[in-house]
């Protein structure tokens, strides 16, 4: 039997509609009208049931509150954009964003201390004391997005006129973190091979320092960055930054989750991830972890007195705004915990798949890789400049005839209309996927008589 995600989501949603009747109840039970309410809802879902055993073509479900498209982007196609690969959501994430979608559903149990990451049902206290073990670190707390650990860091360490070392590829909001808490981000060069080096970060703090007349305060530098993914001396330039007395913050947005990683092994102050580029998370979601050393500092509790009421609320963290990632995004994560543990056990088959589908593209003659190869990252920058851009200077519909051909095979999240230089990311696609994305590429080349290397 063929998919058919129409007919799936209209099931989902009118289970919701039958939940919705009950919902609307007395906790004694359901009135006639109710009961009758909840029996059509049931009927209508068998239809739809029988519909999708049947085969039959399903009705599609319609736009959620009338205005708002249903996603069926990952039940109907490849998608290779490379910020949401690591982001698709697990089964158990799915099914506890319809369990805990209600706003503060995670605040049911909230008892004293009244803080997040102290609630025991759901085991929210557990989860935090489980992700400071994952990153090998003392402490973690979840937060809505790297962009808020970042910042939460460089509140920490940060004062009006300091200096802060990041990477010439560092995440714009790398640089919003710094400016928010009054710094001056100063960028490490790249070397020849588009990398961060040791000795290059070494300099560059000389050359603040003789600039500034001080040290800076901060070292913040991408393990993979997000413009090609290379790999950048994470542990040399802590040892470099330590050597300094300067703390180091390692970015993990796109590993913490999707690959080992090991803060203390790396030399790393702080750890910063993304939930929802590499945790199997919802957006915005992600976590900060950091040394039993810093831990009183990124994490200390609020001294304020009221004036007129004297009250006090010195549990609440300051950096942390009292309570961070509430609600389904929490839960979500908590829920996909287990597989993203198992799955960064099995980086070295992924690095496999997009080595594959790299040296097939590399087959299709003018086509490149710009980040590192052979590659130790899924998400990876190509140039078709020499391949499928010659098609697209005189094709009608120019660079969007890539955007089609692949489209009509089911494959999506290539930069729309983009024939030069685009990113993509294999993660967590299965081997029959990637092979079916290579060929894909194969047989549009084919098609358009590009010369094609053996194989």
């Amino acid at each position: 039997m063929e998919k058919n995600t129409d007919l799936i989501f209209a099931a989902l949603f009118k289970l919701e509609e039958a939940r919705q009747v009950i919902r609307d109840g007395l906790p004694s039970g359901l009135n006639q009208q109710e009961e009758t309410q909840l029996k059509e809802k049931i009927s209508e879902l068998k239809g739809i049931i029988q519909a999708l055993e049947t085969g039959t073509a399903g009705k599609k479900p319609g736009k959620i509150a009338g205005s708002i498209e249903v996603r069926t982007r990952e039940e109907e196609n490849i998608n290779i954009q490379p910020i949401q690969a690591a982001g698709r959501l697990t089964l158990a994430a799915r099914q506890a964003i319809i369990a805990y979608g209600d706003g503060y559903s995670t605040c049911d149990a909230c008892r004293k201390p009244f803080r997040l990451d102290k609630i025991s049902k759901p085991p929210i206290a557990d989860f935090h004391t489980q992700l400071a073990q994952f990153v090998n670190m003392d402490q973690a707390r979840v937060v809505p997005g790297a962009r808020r650990g970042f910042q939460a860091v460089a509140q920490t360490v940060v004062e009006k006129g300091d200096s802060v070392i990041v990477s010439a590829f560092a995440h714009y909001t790398e640089f919003l973190a710094v400016e928010g808490a009054g710094g001056v981000v100063k960028e490490v060069p790249l070397n020849k091979d588009n990398i961060i080096t040791a000795d290059a970060t070494a300099e560059k703090i000389e050359q603040v320092k003789q600039e500034t007349g001080k040290l800076p305060t901060l070292v913040m530098i991408d393990h993979y960055d997000y413009q090609l993914a290379n790999e950048h001396d994470v542990k040399g330039i802590a040892k470099v930054a330590h050597s300094y007395d300067i703390p180091f913050l390692y970015n993990g947005a796109y590993t913490v989750g999707v690959m080992p990683v090991d803060g203390k092994a790396v030399g790393a102050d702080f750890v910063v991830g993304s939930g929802h580029k590499s945790m199997a998370s919802p957006a915005p979601s992600g976590v900060l972890a950091t040394t039993s050393e810093w831990a009183d500092k990124v994490f200390r509790t609020t001294q304020m007195v009221g004036d007129v009421t004297k009250r006090k609320f010195g549990i609440k963290e300051v950096e942390m705004v009292g309570c961070t990632l509430m609600g389904s995004n929490l839960i979500a994560m908590m829920a996909s915990f287990p597989e993203v543990k198992e799955r960064t056990l099995h980086w070295d088959d992924e690095v496999k798949k997009i080595n594959f589908f790299v040296d097939r593209l590399l087959a299709i003659d003018g086509s490149r890789v710009l980040s590192e190869y052979p590659r130790k990252h899924a998400l990876t920058k190509v140039d078709t400049t020499g391949s499928f851009d010659k098609i697209a200077s005189t094709h009608k519909r120019r660079g969007f005839f890539l955007s089609d051909a692949l489209s009509a095979k089911g494959i999506v999240g290539e930069f729309a209309g983009a024939t030069r230089t685009w990113k993509l990311s294999t993660y967590g696609l299965s081997w029959e996927k990637v092979r079916y994305l290579a060929d894909t590429f194969t047989e549009i080349a084919e098609h358009y008589e590009l010369p094609i290397s053996k194989q």
